[in-house]
This record gives C-alpha cells, structure tokens and sequence, in this order.
C-alpha cells in the first residue's frame, strides 16, 4: 500500500529533515507515527501527501511511484486519501453539511450520491442532528468529527490523520480515536501522527518512531515511548 525507499528531506535552509527513512505500511493497517518536535514527523506527512518532493529516496502510494508522478495526476491521488488536521480546516461560512458535502463535489460526485452518503456519515460521527449548524455553533470536538466525515466522504483507502486530538480535552480525544479505530475496522488503512502519549500506548496499534529524521523504533504492538 505505502512504502518509503531509503528516503532523504533536506529543506533549502540547510536542514536535514529525514535521513534515509525506509518503511512499509501494509493495507488495513494502523499505524502512529510518533517522535518529539523535530523528529521528522510533519516532513514524512507531508511527503504522503506530496506537498513536498523528497530530496533523495522513492516513496510509493498504491503500488505508484509518485516521485514520477506528473503535476497534474497530484490532486487524483489526493482524492484517494482522506486526511484530517489538527485544526480542523472546515469552511467556516458553510454548514457541516455543506462541509461534507463540498468534499464530494469537487470529485464530480452527483447531487442523489452526496443527499444520501452525507447523512450516513454524520451518522458514522454522532453528529446526524447537527447537518445544519455552522463550524462557529460547534465545540472541538464536534468540529474534528465533521473533519473526519469530510475525509471519509470519498471512501478513501487511506487517512491520514495529524495530531487529530490536538487541540481536544481528553474526553473528545478519545471518542475521536474511537471513531478513527472503528474506520480502520471496516478496511481503511489509517495512519496518525501524534504527540498523545496515553493514547499510544493504550491503543496497542504499530507505532513508528522518528527521531533527528530516523527511524529508532517499529513496534507492532504500541508501547511506552520517550519524548
């Protein structure tokens, strides 16, 4: 599904980000990737998405070398990955049905698929009565639930999430990854970058560690993890 072959990130400034990252992620699984500030977890994020190019190195999304990937091919491949950020990117001057909706119209989806998919999935999230409210009218948590129903609405293969329980009290934090662990149940693969050291290590999930852009640990089976 996703492998990364002896991958390298140096930014202009000078900056070595990554150092020779290799990994693979099978499909279905869940994976944290873990590491203190610094470590490499946002570059290797960011590489995923191709918001960045690797310095050196070949990294692969289903089966496709997207380093040879042509400019214009970038955002079809987006669209098979949902993705959810810490601060929720919603549009603010639209409702959450709107939200959710937008997500499946830029995609080319038809009016009858969205008025029935965007119900199931504020469902899927708890929010079933709140398709009318706006981003404002709605509490942290309830804002990372739309975010997450806005990166399922294409049925993506992949999400990838990054520090989704961030700005979240602990409560929220973990009905979010509640939510995250009941997705990857029904085939998706997930892939969290995150700082929650009790989630981690509660969750018993894969978790790769970075630090100064190498891999120090790949544990299959979560665990205690140092800063």
């Amino acid at each position: 599904m996703i492998a990364l072959d002896n991958v390298y990130k140096t930014y202009a400034t000078g900056v070595s980000a990554l150092n020779g990252i290799s990994l693979r992620i099978n499909k279905g699984e869940f994976v944290f990737i873990v590491g203190s500030s610094g470590s490499g977890k946002t570059t290797l994020f960011k590489l995923l998405l191709k918001e960045l190019e690797p310095t050196s190195g070949t990294i692969y999304m289903n089966n496709q070398n997207i380093g040879k990937m042509r400019r214009r091919k970038v955002p079809k491949m987006r669209r098979g990955m949902g993705v959810v950020f810490q601060d929720f990117r919603l549009l603010k001057d639209r409702s959450v049905y709107e939200n959710i909706a937008f997500a499946m119209r830029v995609v080319g989806k038809n009016t009858r698929t969205i008025k029935e998919t965007v119900p199931q999935l504020l469902s899927l999230v708890g929010l079933a009565d709140k398709a009318n409210a706006y981003p404002k009218e709605l509490s942290g948590g309830e804002q990372q639930r739309v975010a997450l129903a806005r990166a399922l609405a294409n049925n993506p293969p992949v999400l990838l999430a990054d520090e989704p329980t961030g700005n979240l009290d602990p409560k929220n934090a973990w009905e979010i990854m509640k939510l995250l662990e009941e997705i990857n149940m029904r085939g998706t693969t997930v892939i969290v970058v995150t700082h929650n050291k009790d989630i981690v290590e509660s969750m018993q999930k894969r978790v790769i560690k970075l630090s100064n852009g190498v891999i120090v640990s790949d544990e299959s089976k979560g665990g205690y993890y140092e800063d």
